[in-house]
């Protein structure tokens, strides 16, 4: 970098690349627990799973973020979907397969996949 004329270059570049996200009330969140017990647990591919299926659907009312330990390490990959006006749905042991089910059937269809929440798995 020589000079800052390089660093507004690289920052106009990088704003196009990336999307950013903004407080929208109409669009869902689903949330991936990503510390180090989520991780050990495979929610690495589980979050993957959920971006590259959103992105694919062109889901653009969605989006998918990560967070620290939600608190219930035995039931790690744990996910928690945010919707405007509803209950936060959190879904448990989740695998890549059970996050494109989520995404077909929760986000796009509005029915909660109730075999994977808390609920169904304590």
């Amino acid at each position: 970098m020589k000079s800052l004329a390089d660093l507004e270059a690289i920052r106009k570049e990088m704003l196009e690349k990336v999307t950013l996200r903004k407080d929208d009330e109409q669009g869902v969140r689903i949330v991936v627990g990503m510390a180090t017990c989520g991780i050990a647990a495979g929610a690495r591919p589980v979050m993957n799973a959920f971006m590259e299926d959103t992105a694919k659907r062109k889901l653009e009312h969605v989006t998918v973020s990560q967070t620290g330990c939600i608190g219930m390490c035995r039931l790690e990959p744990i996910v928690e979907v945010f919707e405007p006006n509803k209950e936060k749905v959190t879904y448990v042991k989740m695998t890549p397969e059970k996050a494109l089910r989520v995404v077909a059937e929760h986000i796009v269809n509005g029915n909660v996949v109730t075999e994977y929440t808390i609920g169904a798995n304590e």
